[in-house]
């Protein structure tokens, strides 16, 4: 929320959204990791569910919709974080599906709000500085979902499939449309013209919408191998022109580092470029996830200054 006249040090707010399983909690951990839990809050917007696991079973709706969900609190709460004033949180625990005990979270310099709905109304937009969303092929992220929620959350296989299967409908209806309010949509997939290996790392494509302003990359790319990183110009789903960068997941580590380097010169702090980006867990790294993380790190950094 931009506003005037406020007493305390501005609270940044970040919004990554998108569909269950898309990879929201794996992109935060890594901004989180990056500038340390004394500068950035995070918090999901999933805890705001009205009802748990086994009540949502007699419901007519999914935990997507809005009506299962208090949205209205929610939008109260992002306004007192973006003022920089604390709130008490409910909690909604995945691996039970139960509602516990609320927490209270205190805004820091930065907080980064993620889940399922926060981009849903014209009110929770409107206390963000950046907007963020997640697109990833329909395939891919079913296949994340079967892995994430039988190892987790204690389901089947089946069970997940039946479950994605009814929420569709809401997810066309009310995940999806939040794609046009989002400054950055980032689709983690393989390259589809290429036919390559199955163990390849995913490529990125990253929209750069002209909504917020973006760090200058066109000279990056004459220091690095265009067939593992370009950055063109291409149509939005509204037809105008958008800046679409392109990490394939074959880019060799030197490379992404040269645009790790150039990303990070821009905003000329005296800080070292955090080491931590990029990391899937059991010492897997994914280049295109670092330069997405760096580069939201870049927003978040330059909406504070």
């Amino acid at each position: 929320m931009r506003r005037a006249g406020a007493v305390s040090p501005r609270t940044v707010m970040l919004a990554i959204a998108g569909d269950s399983a898309a990879g929201k909690t794996t992109l935060t951990r890594g901004l989180v990791e990056a500038l340390g839990e004394d500068r950035i809050t995070s918090l999901c917007v999933d805890d705001y569910h009205r009802y748990d696991r086994q009540e949502r079973k007699g419901m007519p709706f999914t935990a997507l919709h809005p009506d299962c969900n208090y949205v209205e609190i929610m939008e109260q709460h992002l306004q007192l974080l973006a003022m920089g004033s604390p709130i008490l949180k409910p909690v909604y625990d995945h691996s039970t599906g139960e509602l516990t005990r609320p927490e209270l979270v205190e805004p820091t310099e930065f907080v980064i709000v993620e889940g399922l709905l926060p981009l849903h109304s014209k009110l929770s937009r409107a206390c963000f500085d950046i907007t963020v969303y997640l697109d990833p092929p329909e395939e891919i992220r079913r296949e994340w979902k079967v892995n994430r929620d039988t190892a987790k959350r204690g389901y089947g296989s089946d069970q997940v499939l039946a479950e994605l299967d009814k929420r569709e409908p809401e997810s066309a209806e009310f995940i999806r449309p939040q794609k046009s309010f989002a400054d950055v949509v980032v689709r983690f997939g393989p390259i589809e013209v290429r036919q390559d290996p199955p163990d390849t790392p995913l490529s990125a494509e990253l929209l750069l919408r002209p909504t917020i302003r973006h760090p200058d990359l066109t000279g990056v790319f004459s220091d690095v191998d265009r067939n593992a990183m370009h950055l063109k110009l291409l149509r939005d789903e509204d037809g105008r022109p958008v800046d679409a960068l392109h990490v394939h997941g074959h880019a060799p580590r030197e490379e992404s580092h040269t645009v790790e380097k150039a990303i990070w010169s821009e905003l000329g702090t005296e800080t070292e470029l955090p080491g931590s980006l990029g990391q899937l867990g059991e010492g897997t790294r994914s280049e295109p996830l670092a330069i997405t993380q760096l580069l939201l790190l870049y927003h978040l950094l330059e909406a504070s200054s």
